[in-house]
């Protein structure tokens, strides 16, 4: 019994995983508050913001199925390949200057983002010694986040540099991806030729996994994931135009200090997951949620937005770590592919459905009112929480 204890979590195939990862994530980081800026200058109103962010969402979801099933049955790091060197090329669509180009650039952003993600957890459930998948999701998440503390805030120097603009922004954005699909490359002669050869009787024809869209043991985690994650875009993308409204100058700040509670945070909390449970971890994550939320509709101040930003960011890291434990535990070894497929549609989902919610909301009651109801969306996921505390135990 303690071979199993003693072994690496650090191997190379989860580093180049990380690493490709990384790239991925820190195109998005780079892209969030950009769109909406950038839809905004080309006079459209943040409804129009959060359909552009939606686009991402609905070509994510919708092709998810099919992808982790294709990861089964062919390579999951050749998969994150192709989705990675998507994510590169949708970026080139941005240089047309109309809102319509930008939706359909994201859409295929989202195709891409769908490979990246799917083949991503799937090689993280392969990777991960069972006895430290806490850690491990933490550690990944945590590079996924890792983007987050500079990319933003990158992105607006460079839209107002004298040298910049949205065009130097999208530049960075397909070197981003170009780079993570080239680790992705490297990945693929990293996995054990077994990987490869699964064979299972339960995967049935790439078109019939189309129709099988949800793998129901690890529903609840992803309805947690959801539920967690949903109101994110308020804090990551519409946060830009909040601070705009205000008049609070060097926002950036703001995505430096979350980020970097993020990145931080999410190795040490994947740990704690593991110790404390998964439901007391969940239960943290909500009450930290909710309380950020409420503190940003009264902010007023950018300190008040950067501590109300580090208290959502340990919230979120705590629950991403958590809910990709689960998944990884209540997933099937042969239909794996899908399984994490079916948990990971719950983060673009979560975004696009936030994305319209907040958009919709500020056109109709303002920021103010948008906040507060995100808040109230959080303590939603506190009670789903609480109403399956059998299942978490």
């Amino acid at each position: 019994m303690a071979a199993p204890k003693s072994r690496s979590l650090w191997t190379p195939v989860f580093a180049l995983l990380c690493g490709a990862q990384f790239f991925g994530s820190a195109q998005h980081a780079l892209l969030q508050p950009t769109f909406p800026l950038y839809i905004t200058s080309l006079g459209g109103t943040p409804f129009k913001v959060g359909l552009v962010l939606a686009c991402f969402a609905v070509t994510s979801v919708v092709f998810r199925p099919l992808i982790g099933g294709w990861a089964d049955q062919w390579s999951e790091a050749g998969v994150s390949v192709c989705g990675l060197s998507l994510l590169a090329g949708a970026v080139l669509i941005c240089f047309i200057p109309y809102a319509e180009a930008t939706m359909f650039a994201n859409a295929l952003r989202g195709i891409g983002w769908a490979a990246m993600s799917a083949a991503g957890y799937s090689l993280l459930a392969l990777s991960a010694p069972p006895h430290r998948r806490g850690e491990a999701s933490g550690y990944y998440s945590g590079v996924q986040a890792s983007g987050t503390i500079l990319l933003p805030a990158v992105a607006l120097w460079l839209i107002d540099a004298p040298f910049g603009g949205f065009q130097v922004v999208f530049v960075v954005a397909i070197v981003l991806a170009a780079l993570g699909a080239s680790t992705s490359v490297i990945l693929t002669r990293q996995i054990p030729k077994k990987i490869h050869d699964r064979q299972s009787s339960d995967i049935g024809p790439w078109w019939r996994e189309i129709l099988n869209v949800l793998d129901r043991e690890i529903i609840l985690a992803s309805v947690l994931s959801f539920s967690s994650h949903v109101t994110f875009p308020a804090v990551a993308s519409f946060l830009v135009l909040y601070a705009r409204e205000l008049a609070i100058d060097n926002i950036g700040w703001f995505y430096v200090a979350s980020g970097t509670t993020s990145i931080l945070a999410r190795p040490l909390l994947g740990k704690v997951s593991d110790r404390i449970g998964r439901r007391r971890a969940l239960l943290a994550c909500f009450v930290l949620q909710t309380l950020a939320l409420i503190t940003l509709a009264h902010a007023s101040e950018l300190i008040a937005l950067m501590i109300s930003g580090a208290l959502y960011m340990v919230g979120l890291a705590m629950s991403s770590s958590t809910t990709l434990a689960i998944a990884m535990e209540q997933a099937k070894p042969e239909r794996r592919g899908r399984a994490m497929a079916t948990f990971s549609i719950a983060l673009p989902l979560s975004n696009g459905v936030g994305a319209l919610i907040c958009g919709s909301l500020v056109e109709w009651i303002g920021f103010f009112g948008m906040y507060l109801t995100a808040a109230g969306i959080a303590a939603g996921g506190l009670m789903i929480t609480v109403a399956n505390r059998a299942r978490l135990k």
